[in-house]
């Protein structure tokens, strides 16, 4: 359920949504009788199928708002219209221990004075018989006044009655909903203690087993317990300890170690017995000496006097040894800190879709992944683990990036934009994306994407609606396209990409949520995205730049230093792969060393074509003297231009040579033109230009991509693939008089590509999705009935010369050929045979709309884009301590 502005819930006046959680949609609110500003919290549905369940809602909700604490949210009011039920609440302004945690882990200070502040907030609660049951550190929110908790009680007073405990009630939608019966599990996995999750009624010492959790969360940055699925976490929980505080922070009190172990503890018995001996332990540790924080770490016990006395101890011999060190060392230079990167390559014949992006920990590698045969999916690696391991029921799945707190996934498939857990799990829909694939998930609770080329960028609650702007394109400055929302620290203003006609102006951007205020930052060739510690990444001139960037003040500080050569990045569709967290970065190389080869029938070699370079696509002339082949270009910015190149020979002369991408030619049947696909205006457009080169002429020019085109053999008409929404459908379009387009697609509902017309001007070719996966097949191109080619697969079909034969890949890159007879003007096709392996070795560059491939007109030679034997490998680059990597400021 979205309220909209305005919408009236007994005296409170609806004004805007907040966010949205497991326990409700929440919004701010006026209270219309005492002029007060309050945030209103919406309740799941459930609360009113059931008379008693109301009731008891109610009756603990009472009881919940007579709690008076400066660190828990006031609950002002409960109430129930036309079968809405809903929360009133104090309205807090800050952020969520969650958000805060997302940047890494509280200075010691902070640390303890939070953790003394909750945990007079649970010992208050405590006292009046009420448990939290869901403390955790999205409940907890920081504000200037301190911590206040969220949701306390509710839990407890939002569940079923009761039925029989059974660890088998495990939720399997912690995202959806917390709401379990009573006897069952309720919480987040990461924070509840071994009693909760056998199904045992909770008392206080489950909330200090999740206060214990917070704290290590807080002192570490990293949560106590984790594991690969529920199950392993679970296990975790239940019978392992994790690392010592000091472990992993060198300069944390033991004490501190100690107040989180005895907390941690598995059986209740063992834990602290209340919250305000845990509050008293604290306030000690941060009473204590500023040289007691630095002490190393030992292992203490008996009374506190005693304890007091150990530490004395180990201070005085950490400064004894630290001035030993001293003069040990005073004559040698620190040693910096090391950069060190590492690979990671996806499996034969697969390879990444843009930026394999790193989670908000630092700890994960998110990638789509492009299998054989150009299907994709999502999968997650943890950099502390070897395989990289696939997201079940993201199939087809165009981008991905992680939401704010990474526990979540959201991605863009078959025009949707969707949400999923990184380890699986139930699929949700969110709203229609339109052909969308890169996006930012905000901390307020929405998805903000750009859902088609030439739109602004929209945002819509993660929890479903209607897409709005939150951008507008300027017109009049040139702009044609908003891309790549990037927020910064703040969670409210925006880094994104303004695509100008002119590509010198294509600018990155910043903007605010709810204001129309934006601000040109400096030219980039593609997006630009925000890395501690305060730095943009943007790419320019073939090399990725870090701009130093005051957060607070939302200004650049000095120049932009040049950080990588060679970092994968679009100039045709402005995305960089890059991402990063925790002072690491992962990008996407891209040497652009390829080799065109020529091949025979039994995938021999038969030579090579020119030197190597950025090949995409190629096509050979009718006839079969010249090549005509995109090649990107480093020393143009990575973009791409059409080149023809002798077939013999392999020299070349480049027709066309724009600051934008000119790819995917066609011949003309004369030979001396060809046609090509151009961003020149911001859509993917048609144009024309003699193969010697010369002025452009424009062909098809409308609000729609189109690529892969192929042109008739009188000359006289154009088929090529043209954006439906996320899919591709196949238009023909005349080249004279008004230039009438036909669709000769049936249905939008699946993608068909790469139509190829056949040499009599009789047939299409083309490969579709409609099967669930790409299949090749053959219509006439006056309409009618198609027929199935490929078996099992198969993709970018070329014809033979005289038209008796079709070539086509497989998923796995075999080259398949299958004879074409036409009989009493029915066309009979022979059982596909496979030729040989093409050995492409560039999935993940060459992309699988364009032609990696092409057939002499006998049908005995193939022409092949390969990886060259000493370009590196297709994978991603992992770099830690990236800040090393650039000139020290003096």
């Amino acid at each position: 359920m979205t309220l909209a502005g305005g919408t009236r819930l007994g005296p409170y006046e609806i004004v805007a949504p907040i966010g949205a959680g497991g326990m409700g949609e929440v919004y701010r609110a006026k209270d219309t009788r005492l002029e007060r500003t309050v945030a209103v919290k919406v309740l799941p549905s459930h609360l009113s199928a059931s008379t008693e369940v109301k009731q008891r809602f109610e009756r603990e909700a009472k009881t919940i708002s007579q709690l008076s604490h400066p660190h828990i949210c006031a609950l002002h009011d409960v109430g129930s219209q036309g079968g809405v039920e809903y929360l009133v609440m104090e309205l807090l302004e800050g952020e969520t221990l969650s958000d805060r945690l997302a940047k890494g882990p509280l200075p010691l200070e902070q640390t303890l004075r939070y953790g003394t502040e909750i945990a007079d907030a649970l010992d208050k609660a405590h006292r009046q018989g009420i448990v939290h049951r869901d403390l955790k550190p999205g409940n907890v929110m920081l504000t200037k006044s301190g911590v206040k908790l969220l949701d306390f009680g509710l839990a407890k007073a939002m569940a079923a009655p009761a039925s029989s405990p059974q660890v088998t009630s495990l939720p399997t939608q912690q995202k959806v909903t917390n709401l379990t019966q009573e006897g069952t599990i309720l919480g987040t996995f990461q924070y509840m203690a071994p009693e909760q999750l056998e199904g045992r009624e909770a008392d206080a010492r489950t909330d200090i087993f999740a206060l214990g959790a917070v704290l290590y969360e807080m002192a570490t940055g990293r949560k106590a317990f984790s594991g690969a699925s529920q199950a392993s976490l679970i296990t975790a929980i239940m019978s392992s300890e994790p690392p010592s505080i000091s472990t992993i922070q060198a300069m944390s009190p033991p004490a501190l170690d100690r107040v989180v172990k005895t907390c941690l503890a598995k059986d209740p018995e063992d834990r602290w017995q209340s919250a305000a001996d845990i509050k008293r332990e604290l306030r000690w540790i941060a009473e204590g000496s500023a040289a007691g924080v630095a002490a190393p770490a030992v292992v203490v016990a008996g009374r506190r006097n005693r304890e007091r006395l150990a530490w004395i101890a180990a201070v005085l011999l950490a400064a004894l040894a630290a001035g030993a060190l001293a003069l040990l060392t005073s004559r040698r230079s620190p040693a910096p800190e090391e950069s060190l990167r590492f690979a990671i390559l996806p499996a034969a014949g697969e390879g990444f879709l843009g930026a394999p992006l790193l989670s908000p920990d630092a700890r994960r590698l998110l990638f789509v992944l492009q299998h054989p045969g150009g299907t994709t999916s999502i999968a997650v690696r943890s950099l502390d683990d070897l395989a990289i391991r696939a997201v079940p029921g993201t199939e087809n799945a165009r981008g991905a990036f992680w939401s704010y707190d990474g526990r979540e996934i959201a991605f863009f498939a078959e025009g949707k934009v969707k949400r999923v857990g990184p380890d699986g799990g139930p699929v949700q829909t969110i709203s229609d994306s339109g052909s969308g694939f890169f996006g930012a998930w905000t901390r307020d609770g929405s998805i903000a994407f750009t859902s088609e080329f030439g739109s602004p960028i929209v945002s819509v609650p993660v929890s479903g609606g209607a897409p709005r702007p939150v951008t507008a394109i300027d017109a009049s400055k040139g702009e044609v396209a908003h891309f790549h929302p990037a927020f910064l620290p703040d969670g409210r203003h925006f880094v994104y990409v303004a695509r100008n006609g002119d590509p010198e102006k294509t600018a990155a951007m910043l903007g605010e949520v709810g204001s129309k205020e934006v601000r040109r930052l400096f030219h980039v060739d593609a997006d630009a995205i925000y890395a501690e510690p305060g730095y943009l990444l943007f790419a320019r001139d073939n090399a990725l730049f870090a701009q130093r960037f005051d957060a607070r003040r939302l200004e650049p500080i000095g120049e932009p230093q040049p950080l990588l050569q060679g970092v994968r990045y679009g100039t045709e569709d402005n995305l960089l792969s890059v991402s990063a967290a925790g002072n690491r970065l992962a990008y996407v190389p891209w040497s652009m060393r390829r080799q065109l080869v020529w091949v025979d029938r039994k995938g021999r070699d038969l030579g090579t074509v020119g030197d190597i370079g950025g090949y995409e696509d190629v096509r050979l002339s009718p006839d079969g003297r010249r090549i005509a082949v995109t090649i990107r270009d480093p020393a143009h910015g990575q973009n791409e231009d059409v080149w023809v190149l002798d077939a013999t020979r392999g020299t070349g002369t480049r027709i066309t040579s724009e600051r934008t991408d000119e790819f995917g030619p066609a011949w003309f049947p004369d030979g001396e033109r060809l046609a090509y696909v151009s961003d020149h205006a911001g859509f993917y457009d048609l144009y024309e230009r003699p193969a010697s080169g010369g002025p452009e002429k424009t062909l098809v020019k409308t609000k729609h991509d189109k690529i892969v085109p192929t042109v008739s053999p009188d000359g006289k008409s154009i088929l090529y693939a043209s954006s439906e929404g996320a899919n591709y459908v196949r238009r023909l379009t005349t080249l004279s008089g008004g230039g009438d387009s036909v669709r000769l697609s049936e249905n939008a509902a699946f993608s068909e590509e790469h139509p190829a017309i056949s040499p009599d001007g009789r047939w299409c070719a083309f490969d579709s999705s409609e099967s669930g996966r790409r299949e090749v097949y053959v219509q006439p191109l006056s309409g009618g009935p198609k027929r199935q080619v490929s078996v099992g697969g198969g993709q970018t079909p070329a014809w033979r010369g005289d038209a008796s034969e079709l070539f086509y890949a497989t998923q796995d890159e075999t080259l398949m050929s299958a004879s074409i007879r036409v009989s009493g003007g029915r066309l009979e096709v022979g059982d596909p045979q496979p030729l040989f392996p093409l050995r492409l070795g560039t999935a993940g560059e060459v992309q699988y709309s364009r032609h990696p491939y092409d057939v002499a007109s006998d049908g005995q030679r193939i022409l092949v884009v390969r990886r060259a034997p000493e370009a590196e490998p297709a994978g991603a680059v992992v770099i830690t301590n990236w800040t090393a990597l650039l000139k020290r400021d003096r």
